[in-house]
C-alpha cells in the first residue's frame, strides 16, 4: 500500500465516528492516482466538514505527503 493511501487510511479513521466502515480504494488515471474514499453515510459530513474545510485539508496532507515521497500527483474523491 503506497504511503500517501496509509495516511489517508489514517487521518480519516482517526475523523469518523464509524472507522471500521472506511473503504479507500486506489486507481490509476492517466498520470494520476485516485484514491476513492468512502465512509458510513452518517459520517460524510463530518469527513468533508464546515464548508469543505476538512476536505480540502485531507486532500492537501495526502498530496503533499505523496510529492515528498516521489508518488507522483494523487487525488482524493469522497464518495457518497
Amino acid at each position: 500500500m503506497p504511503m500517501s493511501q496509509e495516511l489517508l487510511t489514517y487521518l480519516t479513521r482517526a475523523l469518523v465516528a464509524h472507522p471500521e466502515d472506511v473503504v479507500i480504494q486506489s486507481e490509476e488515471e492517466g498520470d494520476a492516482t485516485v484514491l476513492k474514499v468512502q465512509v458510513n453515510p452518517q459520517d460524510l459530513g463530518r469527513l468533508i466538514g464546515r464548508g469543505g474545510k476538512t476536505a480540502k485539508a485531507l486532500r492537501e496532507l495526502v498530496g503533499k505527503a505523496a510529492a515528498c515521497h516521489k508518488e507522483g500527483k494523487v487525488q482524493v474523491l469522497i464518495l457518497e
